[in-house]
């Protein structure tokens, strides 16, 4: 499949080719005009090139295949078969088979519309190639660099105070058009660039509903009202010498595919109306917004343009339409500045968050773009990637489940205020659910009744004067910690801390001869369990 973000290579009008003075290359029949383009050129001597022909070619021949005392019907079935195939123009060698072009073929090409060329003697086929070749490349140089400008300056008004209407001035000024942005209900929100017209305009809106997909939880279907193709009489016109069909925007599946099913809808969809080519965009963003563009003309590169667009402007209308980005921004700012986390939760889109602690299975590290992934899996775009665990805030009332390929620690619902604490309570549900294979893992999920009956204050400091021999050695705390909650297992607590088991053990010793205490008594297990609780 042709890359979206590189324009195809432009074909060579006829007229250029016919301009080259090395050439030396006669019109001598057929129509006339700049619209005659010529995608590639092709040699063959065979009586029915048909079979051999893709469509847009400049087809060069002697004459060899043509049979001595051959008669206009030869001829007529001749060049029906090369318009039929699609090709572009007919280039006939008068050397060294034929003095001169035959008057039958002549008159052929006249009657069927097919532009003839004579080439002179002095011009081999290979010439005309490579010149086709040359014309084609210099005309595509030009329109990477005509989208390369175009990407430039679409970048930089993105980057404007006013990014929306900014971006829709550039595309419609490099495309020579109108540029329209349709929010989720179908109105228009912003647009730049001439008027192409009453009819263009209304047919532009009826196109944008072919892309718009269905907002959520409301999906449409189709009525006899509700249009899901182009207008009825202005068919998808083809680019000349192509096919039908093979347009880089033809929308997968056909407009019988569209009306087959309301919900799945193209990207991208295009028509032609009073001359004027419309073409409509879907954003990425999911919300609705529509990019319409309405154009006298469509270059090759025109789509590549349109497209960058269309990215930018699923950004901007992301934050613009959610106010999230906005948001979390503010808040940022807020918490540098020395805000406390309390003022700004409120931002982010409430005051009750949890902390989830998320690892991918087997050896993969993960990167941006799988933390993301897993955000949006839990409903939160408040993701941060520390090593090997991803850290996401979710808001209170969001379900936190099992997400297929990863390990996940939940923490406790908690104000901002107890948002470390409750990134510790990830942490360590994460180790444990690691240790025990279990794909998610909740803190807390067991209510530890006979804590509650001692006082908090009395509690803690038991625990600190329990724990006082090993309190400054924090890696003995959390092995000791891990160990205990995974039953003495020295291989879990191995796998759930990313150390050797001979390390574990090592450790577990040491704290024995610190707290001068039996840890193969379930007694003191349970009263070191009880302080580490408390820590």
């Amino acid at each position: 499949m042709p890359d979206p973000t590189v324009p195809p290579t432009p074909p060579v009008p006829l007229d250029a080719l016919l301009a080259r003075a090395d050439l030396g290359l006669r019109r001598i029949a057929g129509p006339e005009g700049p619209d005659i383009a010529v995608h590639w050129a092709h040699t063959s001597e065979m009586a029915d090139p048909y079979p051999y022909l893709l469509g847009g070619e400049l087809l060069l021949s002697a004459g060899v295949h043509i049979p001595e005392g051959a008669g206009p019907g030869y001829f007529d079935a001749y060049v029906s078969r090369i318009v039929a195939a699609g090709g572009t123009a007919l280039g006939f060698g008068v050397a060294p088979v034929h003095d001169t072009v035959p008057g039958a073929l002549v008159e052929a090409c006249e009657m069927h519309g097919l532009p003839l060329v004579e080439v002179p003697p002095r011009t081999t086929f290979s010439a005309v190639a490579r010149a086709v070749w040359q014309l084609m490349a210099q005309a595509r140089t030009a329109e990477l660099r005509r989208v390369t400008e175009a990407q430039q300056s679409l970048a930089t008004a993105a980057a404007r105070p006013d990014p929306v209407p900014s971006v829709l001035h550039q595309l419609a000024r490099r495309l020579g058009g109108r540029a329209v942005l349709y929010g989720p209900e179908g109105t228009e929100i912003a647009g730049a660039g001439a008027d192409q017209g009453e009819e263009a305009r209304t047919a532009l809106a009826k196109l944008a509903e072919v892309v718009r997909p269905p907002s959520p939880g409301h999906p449409r279907t189709p009525s006899p009202g509700d249009p899901r193709a182009p207008s009825p009489g202005h068919p998808r016109a083809p680019s000349p010498g192509h096919r039908p069909g093979s347009g880089p925007d033809t929308p997968a599946g056909g407009p019988g595919d569209l009306h087959a099913d309301p919900v799945a809808r193209p990207s991208s969809a295009s028509d032609t109306v009073a001359g004027v080519r419309l073409v409509a965009h879907a954003l990425g963003n999911g919300e609705g917004f529509v990019l319409g563009v309405a154009a006298p003309q469509r270059d090759g590169g025109d789509h590549t343009i349109a497209s960058v667009a269309a990215v930018l402007l699923s950004l901007l209308t992301g934050e613009r339409h959610s106010g999230a980005g906005a948001g979390r921004s503010s808040a940022l700012v807020r918490l540098l500045l020395g805000a406390a986390p309390g003022e700004v939760a409120p931002l982010l889109g409430g005051d009750r968050w949890r902390v989830v602690h998320g690892r991918p299975d087997g050896r993969a590290v993960p990167d941006p773009v799988a933390a993301s992934a897993l955000g949006a899996a839990l409903g939160s775009s408040l993701v941060d990637v520390a090593g090997d665990v991803v850290r996401v805030l979710v808001p209170d009332g969001r379900a936190v489940e099992r997400v297929p390929g990863w390990t996940l620690g939940v923490s406790a619902v908690t104000a901002p205020p107890d948002w470390p604490a409750a990134d510790t309570q990830a942490a360590r549900a994460l180790a444990r659910a690691r240790a025990t294979r279990t794909p998610l893992l909740r803190h807390g999920d067991r209510p530890a009744a006979l804590t509650e009956l001692v006082p908090p204050a009395e509690a803690d400091a038991h625990a600190r004067a329990l724990l006082a021999p090993i309190g400054r050695a924090p890696a003995l705390v959390d092995t000791l910690r891990t160990w205990l909650s995974l039953h003495g297992s020295w291989d879990r607590t191995a796998v759930a801390l990313d150390v050797h088991r001979n390390t574990v053990r090592q450790r577990i010793a040491r704290c024995a001869a610190l707290l001068e205490a039996d840890l193969d008594d379930p007694d003191v297990r349970m009263e070191l369990w009880f302080a580490l609780r408390r820590t």
